[in-house]
């Protein structure tokens, strides 16, 4: 609401309250009679008085004929009675005087009570559209436009990210330009019957580009992009979501050909009666009414809908069917070569030695999304501006990954000889029985410098490439290679401590796959026991395990058996190797760290298991993978 029709509105209330007041006091002066109240007292002795009403200080009645004035009715101020006799002893005309207010009192005590009302109640809307998101220009200006969309508009390049920003998600990129092409020239996809598809929902775990490939399609495409959250449809009062609802779509029809992003869709397009016990009929109305719209879109308008969620395992089914989301587009992490793609569209913005190789990186960074990629290059960058450097060196970045996979360095963290030289053999056993295990990750760095929350020392292991399928035996090394720390506690002191924790569960977490969901045991069989229900790209998925108690017995017997076999695997390891052992743990107590380069030193001396020995484990693990 604009500033001039607030004043409008004000001056008709402020005409409404004087008009009333005066037509109140011009009825009265025209039909009551203000006589003395001598006069009244001389009238009541006349007997022409027919009847009167007596306050504290008025007497008001009515005559029994009207007056000179042709008024019935009259009204006195009174005054007290002692001296009303003594004045009518004298014959003097006495009345009574009330202090009227003045006109302004007047005004203020019929327009200050409703000033205070509707101050009170604009604060109210205030803050309630506060509350819903949305700011209020005026009295009501936010409410009263709660149910319009709150959509973004960008035209054209005004996002500042094209497609030339995006790297890693080559065939997520080429669904996106299609959609664009498809926007930009209609007639050319149109010749052969073709139509655009209503809407594309791309899917994938957090931090891999999908809401920067909608700010990259706003770039791209000549026409208006509305940008808005899932959460933003869902309010307080029920009817609102879905009034935003009609009023996006419609303004995305005005303004057609148009493309409409919605991100984070699982806020607004959860299964509906996924929760028995209750209900949200505000959301459910919402999503109801996008369906709706998706329904009633002419694929000849030239509207195209994104959405962009990393939950689609809880979309509702009917928004997931062919004529609305037509398209579902897997934005997932990035292999190898997205990688250096990412990386050099990143690198650009800082200054980098030349001993920088993004191919290097890419390799140490197996697992992360372009997100974690950006902040690995500011991290680099701010550990180079720490120490004074003029560029960001290799060992900034080799510095920066350590960082964000241990955590930071915590050099004031004092322990005391005992434990900080149970920590350097547990992380050389770690490190020997990784490097005694052909096939295994290469071992890159091994510290007793502690990191992180809890972490008291770390190895840090590296892959040489991308790997999407793992072996029996190559999941059986893992384990050793976790217990590795805690078998050289056993052999070099001869007891247990609680800093194999960790390593532990994650061994038996490793162990409880093979049997439960890899089928990898002979005596369970190629059976899945527990599985994952639905498509979750958070790493948090519900596991259904199905299976007897019975059989709940042979899966604690099988992961014990895998774990104990590793664990004696990994103790044969280090006793064959434990004078190196010791002297490589020496070296860690007095250098703290050991890098990749005093790391291939000690492989020259290291000692395999004979894999020729039928009674060893590699042995037998070799004649078990083979017959599998």
């Amino acid at each position: 609401m604009d500033k001039k029709r607030q004043f409008n509105i004000w001056y008709v209330l402020v005409a409404f309250l004087l008009f009333s007041s005066l037509q109140g006091w011009l009825e009265r002066k025209r039909t009551f009679s203000e006589i003395p109240y001598s006069q009244f007292e001389q009238d009541l002795e006349a007997d022409r008085i027919a009847r009167v009403q007596v306050s504290d200080d008025r007497v008001v009645g009515e005559f029994k004929e009207a007056d000179e004035n042709g008024r019935l009715k009259f009204s006195a101020n009174r005054i007290p009675q002692d001296l009303a006799s003594k004045l009518s002893k004298h014959n003097i005309e006495y009345g009574g005087v009330i202090e009227k207010p003045s006109v302004f009192g007047t005004l203020l005590s019929w327009i200050l009570p409703v000033l205070i009302f509707f101050g009170l109640w604009i604060l109210l809307m205030r803050f309630m559209s506060k509350r819903m998101g949305g700011g209020m220009g005026g009295m009501g200006g936010g409410f009263m436009n709660v149910g319009k969309s709150k959509a973004k508009v960008y035209v054209e390049d005004n996002t500042g990210v094209t497609f030339a920003d995006v790297a890693g998600v080559d065939e997520a990129k080429d669904e996106l330009i299609e959609v664009v092409n498809f926007l930009k020239e209609p007639d050319k996809y149109s010749r052969l019957g073709a139509t655009v598809p209503k809407g594309v929902l791309l899917v994938g775990p957090p931090g891999t580009g999908k809401t920067l490939m909608a700010k990259a399609v706003a770039g791209e495409a000549a026409v208006p992009f509305f940008s808005i959250s899932g959460s933003e449809f869902v309010e307080m009062f029920v009817g609102v979501g879905a009034a935003r609802v009609r009023d996006l779509f419609e303004e995305a029809r005005k303004k057609a050909p148009a493309i409409i992003f919605i991100d984070e869709l699982d806020a607004l397009g959860g299964a509906r009666g996924a929760n028995p016990m209750g209900s949200n009929s505000e959301r459910e109305q919402t999503l109801n009414q996008l369906l709706v719209e998706l329904d009633g879109f002419d694929s000849k308008s030239g509207v195209v809908l994104l959405g962009a969620t990393n939950r689609p395992e809880i979309l509702d089914p009917a928004l997931l069917r062919a004529g609305r989301f037509d398209r579902q587009v897997l934005v997932d992490r990035p292999d190898k070569s997205g990688r250096i793609a990412i990386l050099n569209i990143h690198m650009k913005k800082i200054t980098e030695n030349t001993d920088v190789d993004a191919e290097q990186i890419a390799a140490l960074t197996p697992g992360m999304t372009g997100a974690d990629l950006a902040n690995l290059v500011n991290e680099a960058a701010l550990l180079a501006t720490r120490r004074n450097a003029e560029t960001v060196s290799m060992d900034d970045f080799n510095n920066a990954i350590e960082r964000i996979i241990a955590g930071l360095e915590k050099r004031n963290r004092l322990l005391n000889p005992k434990e900080r030289e149970t920590v350097a053999y547990h992380e050389m056993g770690h490190a020997l029985v990784a490097m005694a295990l052909p096939g295994s990750d290469q071992v890159h760095k091994v510290s007793i410098i502690p990191r992180g929350i809890g972490a008291l020392g770390y190895t840090i292991q590296r892959p040489t490439e991308d790997r999407f399928l793992m072996s029996r035996r190559e999941l059986k090394d893992k384990i050793a290679v976790l217990l590795g720390g805690r078998a050289a506690e056993l052999i070099i002191f001869d007891h247990l401590s609680t800093g194999a924790s960790d390593d532990i569960k994650r061994a038996t977490g490793i162990a409880r796959s093979m049997v439960t969901q890899y089928g990898m045991d002979k005596e369970l069989g190629y059976v899945a026991y527990e599985t994952t229900e639905g498509q979750n790209h958070l790493g948090n998925a519900q596991v259904k395990k199905e299976y007897s108690e019975s059989v709940a017995k042979e899966i604690d017997k099988s992961v014990r058996e895998i774990i104990t076999d590793d664990a004696q695997r990994a103790l044969r390891i280090l006793e064959l190797n434990k004078d190196l052992l010791i002297s490589t743990s020496k070296a860690l107590l007095e250098r703290e760290t050991l890098d990749f380069d005093d790391l291939a030193e000690l492989a020259k001396d290291i000692k395999l298991l004979p894999a020729d020995n039928p009674g060893s484990p590699m042995a037998a693990l070799k004649q078990s993978n083979s017959s599998e």
